[in-house]
């Protein structure tokens, strides 16, 4: 990224925002306050020692016992923590504090594939003077890699998403199958579940852009990029081509379940083992636990399955960071908040309530690595979570308008999952469509 930003991309970014926020105006607030910001950790020091308030919005749980941790620690200072809504309903309810010009939080939560879009824009405080730059190597790669953009630091990572593979071994078990450890050994399992019970498939998938962006991001395909307002989008790459042929076979021959996820129908698949697998981000186990109750001792958990077979690749699938908005009122003190969260007794905190550190020293302690998972039949599944973790490919980045994209995905890609279009095709689509719409925003996509 340019270290600077140009008057049209701010305007561009404004209307980006608007668009995928479903925001009613936008554009104001500071964002023309471009570059770092100016605060030391000795005005941190001095604004904890002054006391105040800091509002903090997230959705994720455990932030709570991190706050009246917190609070503790600093009895002069109160955090109060609001749930804005989830994702994106969060993003717009952001920016529509922001382009009024009021009501923007101290600290956001905000996801690694969105932070792009509020970073380019200056709408977040670059931390790198608030003592953020010291952070460099207590994150594992991927996370830091999220939030930084060569000497600036937009955020510090709350948790991370190294990609695993959950499979019910109760029912590979029935069947005699080995658990697959590449993708074509994958596929075969697929074609040997569904053939020993119709009922089974290896998994769901109704066109899913996390996901697919993922599995293309271990597979070696790095589609975009970008340098300042310069922007490039290639599905064409080898590492592309790869999860598509995979995944084309697998749609072709009818062996992912038709079934969205997060639906009654995937919690009900889950449970009763026709759905046999999922690839996904190590923040699952709670929510197997939780939401999956019944199958608890069926599931266990693999390294992702490798495109070539003796590799060690990984990829991230989710994960979360806290930023702080340059319309805070109080910087200081919700950079102190961000940085108890995310690191040391805080991210302690958090990784004992079930969060999954994005911290090195987490993810490398005895009692992290050692911890059993009685659903897992009391495997010790941080181990293989940490492996992965150290295993993610680097370089991947997002797009700057990466939650419009994201938007966009069933509208083109999708359509490989309900109709004879590809999913060659659909990329090829969804890249245009993602050109289109950057260039209209006043990026230069493609050029």
């Amino acid at each position: 990224m340019r270290k600077h930003t140009t008057r049209r991309l701010l305007g561009a970014l404004a209307v980006v925002s608007t668009l995928v926020l479903t925001a009613t105006a936008c554009g104001g607030g500071d964002a023309s306050d471009g570059g770092a910001g100016g605060s030391s950790p000795k005005d941190v020091e001095a604004a904890l020692a002054k006391g105040g308030k800091v509002t903090v919005w997230a959705w994720e749980p455990t932030l709570k016992k991190v706050a009246e941790d917190f609070e503790k620690k600093y009895p002069k200072v109160d955090i109060e923590l609001v749930n804005a809504g989830t994702g994106d309903k969060q993003y717009t309810a952001l920016q529509n504090a922001m382009a009024a010009g009021s009501g923007a939080p101290d600290v956001a939560q905000v996801e690694y594939y969105a932070l792009g879009q509020f970073a380019i824009g200056k709408s977040v405080e670059d931390l790198s003077s608030y003592g953020a730059r010291k952070y460099g190597t207590t994150f594992t790669s991927g996370p830091w890699n999220a939030v930084t953009e060569e000497e600036a630091i937009y955020a510090l990572p709350m948790d991370s998403g190294p990609m695993a593979f959950f499979y019910n071994k109760k029912v590979f078990d029935k069947h005699g199958i080995e658990v697959p450890t590449t993708w074509d050994e994958y596929v075969e399992a697929a074609r040997a579940l569904h053939k020993a019970d119709p009922k089974i498939f290896i998994t769901n998938d109704t066109g899913d852009a996390g996901a697919t962006t993922s599995l293309i991001w271990q597979a070696g395909g790095r589609p975009y990029k970008t340098d300042g307002t310069d922007v490039t989008v290639d599905f064409g790459d080898e590492g592309t081509k790869k999860y598509t042929a995979t995944w084309q076979k697998l749609l072709d021959e009818k062996l992912v379940a038709p079934i969205s996820s997060w639906s009654d129908a995937w919690y009900k698949g889950l449970a009763d083992g026709s759905l046999a697998t999922l690839s996904i981000g190590a923040w699952m186990p709670a929510n197997l636990t939780s939401g999956v109750a019944s199958a608890s001792g069926d599931w266990r958990v693999a390294p992702l399955p490798q495109w070539t077979k003796g590799d060690k690749v990984s990829a991230e699938n989710g994960g979360s960071s806290l930023a702080v908005p340059k319309a805070a009122k109080n910087k200081e003190l919700a950079y102190a908040f961000t940085e108890f969260a995310t690191t040391g007794a805080g991210a302690s905190s958090r990784v004992a309530a079930g969060a999954f550190p994005a911290t090195r020293a987490d993810l490398e302690s005895k009692a992290f690595l050692d911890t059993p998972f009685p659903y897992f039949g009391g495997q010790k599944a941080n181990r293989i979570f940490a492996d992965s973790a150290r295993d993610v490919g680097a370089d991947w980045s997002y797009l700057p308008y990466q939650v419009y994209a994201n938007s966009i995905f069933n509208d083109t890609v999708g359509k490989a999952y309900v109709s004879p279009t590809t999913i060659t095709d659909g990329l090829k689509k969804w890249q245009e469509a993602s050109v289109t719409y950057g260039n209209d925003q006043g990026f230069t996509v493609n050029k």
